[in-house]
């Protein structure tokens, strides 16, 4: 098989860059049941934008290309072990390319590897089959996503949805409550797939494998057939929308897959996607490792429509709607320019942006910044970076989940005097009071669309701490027309507080049985 590390190697940059055609197909549908003109709307314009620029460019979707998962099948007596070295070696040359980011990290010491290669990384699964073919999907699920994924022990208390118990009914009340749960952390508008039953281990890999189900199958288990529909009826009517904005889709895909459990054992397992669905597969042909076909359409087959971004909605937006205000900034920020934001203002950035994650908001706490902070705007963002003979080029560079900087994030803002925050889902009451204090705002970019954002940093003025590796550094970025939302002011309103509270209370019309046992 003297092509079979190149086929590997073709799948990790297709199912990096270039979404699948149903998962286009699913965000398709979501156009066009949301109003383009709020902010759920103009998110997925950002997003449709991104999803043909990453194709374009063959550069990632989403900065965060995840923990690499591969499920290959075989005929019997194939050399996986050899199979298993050649896909090893496809990741470390696709890290090296820059189609995945350094995403492998020692849990006890902290150190990237650089190379997407360690215990654990990338996950590969084998199975044989009597086929005489070969097999191979490949996952790409962020840590934003991971984040949301859920476990169940039924009998259980919900809350907003009361007792669930060893049924249907049960497992639909998990559901709609995992859906919940996720708000806008998850990248919403997102994907779900279900593991009812098993072990622990086994039903969150059962809740994994069906998001390998193509997006527009049947369940061929009536019961389950009947839950995913109900489960996409009824789960955009809690009006979460895309990014927690609020809107009219929360879910674009759910698949429900049961296995047997121990008399004493009820796990409802959930795995989270986020809109960025980045799974693909080929068929290779055993003896010479060449690709046959793929498996899922290819990305190029459903073109997405060219709409307005984030950026446009002056333009777009219609006159009645508090979305429409937008305020163009040069860093560093000012308390007063600060001050006259409010919820709903779109705010575009000019000047240098400092990026910043979980290893250096840790360190800001005890130590000083190695440039001034005052009056600058932290970007919650670990990009995949190339150096060549000009410098370092930002390749991908979207937000990632800020709620794992809550403990940190009041007190480097009032340290520093850091004016704004950037990321994707939010932060909670800590944060706010820090906003309202001290004079700064939050400002959501749109998780997922890191080559929306990358086209605006026109150059890397320096880059601190690189022993913490590439996501974890502090890259300072010249910037121009970044585009962000805000969702918390100064004034001490949240969006995220707001769209959580209403989106629970709707949680409660679901409380009721709706299939008998």
């Amino acid at each position: 098989m003297q092509n079979f590390e190149q086929s590997v190697y073709k799948l990790i940059v297709e199912t990096s860059t270039n979404l699948p055609g149903d998962v286009r197909q699913a965000i398709k549908r979501a156009q066009e049941a949301e109003d383009r003109a709020t902010r759920s709307g103009l998110s997925l314009s950002t997003i449709a934008s991104n999803i043909e620029m990453a194709e374009t460019n063959i550069s990632p979707i989403c900065q965060d290309t995840g923990m690499p998962t591969f499920v290959v099948h075989t005929p019997v007596g194939a050399n996986q072990l050899i199979m298993k070295q050649q896909i090893r070696n496809a990741i470390a040359q696709a890290t090296k390319d820059g189609k995945l980011r350094t995403n492998s990290v020692d849990s006890l010491t902290g150190a990237n590897t650089g190379d997407n290669l360690g215990p654990g990384t990338p996950v590969i699964h084998f199975e044989q089959w009597e086929k005489d073919t070969i097999d191979v999907r490949l996952i790409l699920k962020g840590g934003g996503c991971e984040n949301k994924n859920i476990q169940y022990s039924l009998p259980a208390e919900l809350e907003g949805l009361g007792k669930a118990g060893r049924d249907l009914d049960g497992i639909r009340k998990c559901i709609m409550h995992a859906v919940y749960q996720a708000q806008g952390q998850g990248c919403s508008a997102g994907f779900i797939g279900v593991g009812i039953g098993g072990d622990r281990t086994t039903g969150y890999e059962l809740a994994k494998q069906q998001l390998f189900r193509r997006t527009d199958d049947t369940n061929p288990i009536p019961e389950l057939q009947k839950l995913e529909d109900y489960v996409m009826e009824h789960a955009n009517q809690l009006g979460i929308g895309t990014m927690g904005f609020g809107g009219q889709v929360t879910l674009l895909g759910c698949k429900v897959g049961v296995m047997n459990r121990l008399p004493a054992s009820f796990f409802v397992s959930v795995a989270y996607n986020c809109w960025a669905f980045r799974r693909q597969g080929v068929l290779l042909d055993a003896e010479t490792g060449d690709i046959i076909e793929w498996v899922y359409p290819q990305g190029s087959e459903l073109p997405m429509k060219d709409e307005p971004a984030v950026s446009k909605a002056a333009d777009t937006a219609a006159p009645s709607t508090a979305e429409r205000r937008e305020v163009r900034l040069k860093m560093p920020l000012s308390e007063e320019e600060v001050r006259s934001l409010r919820v709903g203002d779109i705010v575009i950035l000019d000047g240098e942006m400092h990026t910043g994650r979980d290893a250096l908001h840790k360190y800001l706490m005890d130590h000083d910044s190695p440039v001034d902070l005052n009056g600058a705007v932290i970007y919650h963002c670990g990009p995949v970076m190339l150096k060549d003979e000009q410098g370092w080029q930002v390749k991908a560079a979207g937000p990632t989940t800020s709620i794992r900087e809550e403990p940190y994030q009041g007190d480097i803002i009032k340290k520093f005097g850091i004016r704004a925050v950037i990321g994707k889902g939010g932060m909670g009451a800590k944060t706010l009071a820090a906003l309202q204090e001290h004079g700064a705002v939050y400002l959501n970019a749109i998780g997922g669309a890191a080559q929306y954002y990358a086209e605006c940093f026109k150059q890397v003025n320096g880059v601190d701490f690189m022993e913490f590796g590439i996501p974890e550094a502090m890259w300072h970025l010249q910037t121009e027309g970044f585009a962000a939302i805000v969702t918390m002011d100064a004034h001490g309103n949240s969006l995220h507080a707001d769209v959580e509270k209403d989106s629970f209370n709707k949680l409660a019309q679901f409380k009721e049985p709706v299939f008998t046992s």
